[in-house]
């Protein structure tokens, strides 16, 4: 793939050319360090809100910088600044002149291997003056067509959130390597109101795509715009008649897509290499392991096409890949980032993940799935003579080291002898990790992903992410309620 346009931005824009950086990562060998690299980030976010049928933010930030991390043994040190130019880069190395050792014996290297990687995501921007006007009038059209579903609703929100990056990074193995990264994301809430009750309706959706493609896109053979203004106000008004949740033991369907949070919190993280290799993961025992049943794959794969947490490279120069985490039930890999790989005697498999360059790269999730089973949905649906079917979870959190998960649900139902009763609100599933996996005993045929909407935090770092999974049916999960 052609990066002209990285190299064009942040490169010869400034000032410096390849041969600049090469003579940096040269200049770092001199440094008493095990690994070093230098990443550049040139990042633009544009954000428009519409409360209440008035535009009340439109910003665009620009922001770019380039930051130098040195490792050594198990300590990391780094530094950046938000200034590109030959000048500020190599004022960032002078900072660790205590590692400087002119004794080293160095065969300055004379090339850059330049990382011939495919592009995942669309080589344009979603940030497009000319479209401004276009966005805002989509808004607007949103919140008309809410307004005219139901006399209830009482409070709508709409955003769009567009975001282009375009990331350059070196390191001492003398790879250049560069990534184009655009992100669009749609967001809607709703509120409705019946004499004193108000409950929330909250749908949207994204990718790695410009916002053309938004208005292109289809799900349930209407625009996906309108289809997830449909959803937000379906789930709003729902949760306004809902029950109040049962409590106690008891089997629990998750609906396909979006509920795969729910394995990205208790699975997913215990799973990243920095918690194993300080044994502070429940799982850190477990590598080649039996841990869950036969049917039971997952897997993290941030080489998908377009998804939210895809990219053609990782924060750390490593192509996007397919990882085989548990399969069949068997523990096979962690998500292991550079430093944690060689500290445990493994190989990165490109999981290092950071917010921007004023971040430390640490191992992350980007699109995280259970692989489909073998049953139908209406298979799992018989099965349950009394339990719960849950189509949407808020969120929850997870205690890394126990495996202890807590988790609040927005959409639920009673599922009786096979159907589907009233829906209920109030509701939460508690659980603990390797427990939970365990007693899932059917999953579906029916893979589907989330529509884009995931945030994923960890070290105060928020990053995009996907989540996906079938249907699946939980044996036995205790549920809490209200009554």
């Amino acid at each position: 793939m052609n990066f002209n346009k990285v190299y064009e931005k942040i490169l010869y824009k400034n000032k410096i050319s390849k041969s600049d950086v090469l003579s940096f990562i040269n200049e770092t060998l001199y440094y008493n360090c095990d690994y070093s690299d230098v990443y550049f980030q040139d990042s633009c976010i544009e954000y428009i809100y519409l409360e209440n049928n008035k535009i009340k933010n439109n910003y665009l930030n620009y922001n770019k910088g380039v930051s130098l991390r040195l490792n050594k043994f198990d300590k990391t040190f780094f530094s950046y600044t938000n200034e590109i130019s030959k000048k500020s880069l190599f004022s960032l190395i002078k900072k660790f002149s205590y590692f400087y050792n002119e004794n080293i014996l160095i065969n300055n290297n004379n090339n850059l291997i330049i990382l011939k990687n495919k592009l995942i995501n669309d080589i344009n921007s979603p940030i497009n003056f000319n479209l401004n006007k276009k966005k805002v009038d989509i808004l607007f059209y949103l919140y008309n067509y809410i307004k005219k579903i139901d006399s209830r609703i009482n409070y709508v929100s709409i955003s769009i959130l567009s975001k282009y990056d375009l990331v350059l990074l070196s390191n001492t193995d003398f790879i250049l390597s560069a990534d184009i990264r655009p992100l669009l994301n749609l967001s809607i809430k709703v509120q409705v109101e019946n004499k004193s009750y108000k409950e929330v309706g909250i749908s949207g959706g994204g990718g790695c795509y410009t916002f053309d493609k938004i208005l292109c896109l289809n799900y349930n053979n209407i625009p996906i715009i309108n289809y997830w203004a449909d959803e937000a106000v379906r789930i709003a008004i729902n949760n306004l008649y809902a029950c109040n949740a049962p409590a106690g033991n008891m089997p629990v369907i998750l609906s396909n897509g979006s509920p795969g949070v729910l394995l990205h919190e208790a699975v997913g993280h215990g799973l990243e290499s920095d918690f194993n290799r300080n044994n502070t993961s429940l799982f850190y025992k477990y590598l080649n392991k039996k841990i869950g049943p036969d049917n039971f794959t997952i897997i993290d794969d941030n080489s998908i096409y377009q998804k939210r947490g895809s990219s053609s490279i990782d924060d750390e120069g490593i192509l996007a890949q397919k990882r085989v985490l548990i399969e069949n039930g068997i523990l096979k890999s962690y998500l292991y980032d550079r430093l944690n790989a060689r500290l445990m005697n493994t190989k990165s498999n490109g999981s290092g993940r950071r917010e921007s360059y004023s971040c430390l790269p640490i191992p992350r999730m980007s699109n995280t799935y259970l692989l489909p089973g073998k049953y139908s949905v209406n298979d799992i649906f018989d099965s349950v003579d009394y339990g719960l079917y849950i189509v949407n979870l808020l969120g929850g959190q997870v205690d890394i080291t126990s495996g202890n998960f807590v988790f609040t649900v927005l959409e639920g139902y009673i599922i009786k002898k096979g159907k589907l009763l009233n829906s209920v609100k109030g509701l939460t599933l508690i659980g603990s990790s390797i427990d939970i996996i365990n007693k899932i005993s059917m999953i579906g045929n029916d893979l589907n992903f989330d529509h884009g909407m995931g945030v994923c935090g960890k070290d105060d770092q928020n990053i995009p992410v996907t989540v996906g999974q079938p249907t699946l049916k939980i044996d036995c999960i205790t549920v809490g309620g209200i009554n």
